[in-house]
């Protein structure tokens, strides 16, 4: 089936410590480019989709740079704007052993957090689409970034086009204002068609606690996801259990009305970024939604992918996930030698 998808959500730039150090310790940060949905569109679109991108980027050298990576992957950034206000940025302390990364955020004020629907043409965007893309992060940006999230999901419904929330909850974002996460997401989730998201998502949404030990216990917290949300076809997931900070274990899992398929874990070591890999599942699950939708008889296949795309982010720098369809074909939980 033709058509893109669409991806709407803020663009930042990433300043990370390098090599695992503090940030006293550092008198250079790297800068990369990214953003939960501009990860998930760059994944697409080395996967071989076509992916449109909304945004709002400030004029400038930083908003030039922001457009020129997400454009460098191969998505189309016409719907990226320029207008007033600054780039949106975030921290990361990079951690190593058992010492954890953290993120500062600084994107109060962006060209993004402050713009309206106005600025978008967001039915532009979504005419012949196949997907919206979008997440919990911009409705936690503010009462503006509720606004923007809710102009993206009618114009989607407008238009006749299926939506993938994922829930990408962020209490930092979410507590700086006086804000109702869970009413605000569960009016949006009541619009998706597909959830990025596990049982603690879930957990907030319908304001009791599920447990994600075990397969019995995702089916039910899946379950009691479907039966609040009517258009919800299919939750996709991972279980990630930290052993330090260069070693995960991680298992994917896609939950349908009828069906569910849970993976093995696969040892994840050496890991080279942690971060942008959640966006990178999503990719992959999507890029085999779009293939053969949430059937199941493609249930499997999208668990699969998903976690093989994920894994495989681990072992690229950046928020991005640059890695084509023969990669990911390959892929193999063994790792192997090169390949030439």
């Amino acid at each position: 089936m033709s058509g893109h998808v669409t991806c709407f959500g803020e663009l930042l730039l990433r300043l990370a410590t390098p090599s695992g150090r503090l940030t006293v310790q550092c008198d250079a940060l790297e800068m990369v480019v990214g953003g939960a949905e501009a990860n998930v569109a760059a994944g697409l679109a080395s996967l071989g989709h076509p992916v449109r991108m909304v945004s709002r980027v400030p004029e400038g050298p930083l908003g030039d740079k922001a457009r020129a990576a997400l454009g460098g992957a191969g998505v189309d950034v016409a719907g990226v704007k320029r207008g007033t206000g600054r780039m949106g940025l975030y921290f990361l302390e990079t951690g190593a052993g058992l010492r954890p990364s953290t993120i500062t955020y600084d994107r109060a004020g962006s060209a993004f957090a402050s713009s309206s629907a106005r600025d978008f043409d967001l039915a532009g965007a979504l005419a012949g689409a196949r997907l919206l893309h979008l997440s919990g992060i911009t409705p936690a940006l503010g009462p503006g970034g509720v606004d923007l999230a809710r102009a993206a999901v009618d114009a989607a419904q407008e238009a006749g086009v299926p939506i993938c929330f994922d829930g990408n909850y962020r209490a930092m974002l979410w507590d700086a204002w006086d804000s109702d996460p869970r009413a605000i997401l569960s009016e949006l989730f009541a619009a998706a068609t597909v959830m990025i998201g596990n049982h603690r998502d879930i957990s907030l949404l319908l304001g009791r606690a599920f447990s994600g030990d075990g397969a019995d216990r995702r089916r039910e917290a899946a379950e009691a996801m479907f039966a609040a949300f009517p258009k919800l076809e299919m939750i996709a997931s991972t279980a990630r259990h930290v052993v330090n900070s260069d070693h995960h274990r991680i298992a994917a899992r896609i939950d349908t009305r009828s069906t569910a398929h849970q993976t093995g874990e696969v040892d994840v070591t050496g890991i080279v970024d942690r971060i942008g890999t959640g966006d990178a599942f999503a990719a992959g699950v999507l890029h085999r939604w779009l293939e053969g939708g949430a059937e199941d008889a493609n249930v499997i296949k999208m668990a699969q992918a998903g976690l093989a795309y994920t894994v495989l982010k681990h072992s690229q720098p950046g928020d991005m996930c640059l890695i084509g369809p023969g990669e990911l074909d390959a892929f193999s939980a063994s790792g192997g030698d090169v390949r030439r």
